[in-house]
């Protein structure tokens, strides 16, 4: 408010300097004379409105700046909100990995930028057998271990998603074949590393069967999935604790 009523004062003695300027430039030039009065006017006169509206239109322009200044903020903090929740929703809420639908999005934008690269489906073996014997709440202590397992083994850039129950999918991004199939057996070992021990108990052995298919250019997502998904269902019916991508098939050691 200080700076509103310093600025419209300013801009009132302004005011005031011109007009008698202009009044004592003037009036001699038509034959008058200027007297106290008149100056006393010129002075009175351009105070007492310039100074009220130069005010008003002060105030007004900084409610105005400050109500921008506000708009921007809120705007900044509903983006931000925006992108918290298009974040959250994108989730798996127990894992934190991408959920089916981000997953699948995020490899399909994937394969339109390169032809390379390899497509994982993981599922972890008698995990129905966990639950029933232990509680669906150690089922989900063993999920965020084997989750935990498959984060450790791939590399940096790499796609990961929680795409069902107790199915994961990785997306290895321009891996070659013989990357995938390494990739994928650090994988299962690292699965396979883990010491679950659910409430006191024995130590329960965690492993995944490990289905992949490797890119070809004219492959579609819907195409890797029903090729790495052939894969899976190989190495479940293998014995499980496998990994066959392609042709290759790495055994447990």
């Amino acid at each position: 408010m200080t700076s509103v009523i310093v600025r419209s004062a300013i801009v009132a003695l302004l005011a005031a300097a011109v007009s008698v300027l202009i009044v004592s430039g003037t009036v001699p030039a038509l034959g008058g004379t200027v007297d106290g009065t008149a100056i006393l006017m010129c002075i009175l006169c351009p105070l007492a409105t310039a100074w009220p509206a130069s005010a008003f239109t002060f105030w007004q322009s900084d409610r105005l700046k400050q109500a921008h200044r506000e708009l921007a903020r809120a705007h900044a903090q509903l983006a931000a909100a925006h992108r918290r929740l298009a974040e959250k929703a994108s989730r798996d809420d127990m894992t934190g990995m991408l959920n089916r639908e981000s997953f699948f999005a995020a490899l399909d934008r994937s394969r339109r930028k390169s032809d390379r690269g390899a497509l994982l489906i993981i599922d972890a073996d008698h995990f129905k057998k966990i639950n029933d014997s232990f509680g669906h709440l150690t089922g989900d202590r063993a999920l965020l271990e084997i989750a935990a397992a498959i984060t450790r083994g791939v590399r940096g850039g790499d796609v990961l998603g929680r795409i069902g129950g107790e199915e994961f999918g990785v997306f290895l991004v321009g891996a070659t074949a013989k990357e995938t199939e390494r990739v994928a057996e650090r994988i299962r070992r690292e699965v396979e590393l883990i010491r679950f021990r659910p409430i006191d108990e024995r130590t329960i052995p965690l492993t995944v069967s490990i289905g992949g298919a490797n890119c070809a250019a004219e492959a579609s997502v819907s195409d890797l999935m029903r090729a790495a998904d052939k894969r899976l269902y190989e190495a479940k019916n293998g014995g499980r604790n496998l990994v066959i991508v392609e042709d290759g098939i790495a055994e447990a050691a």
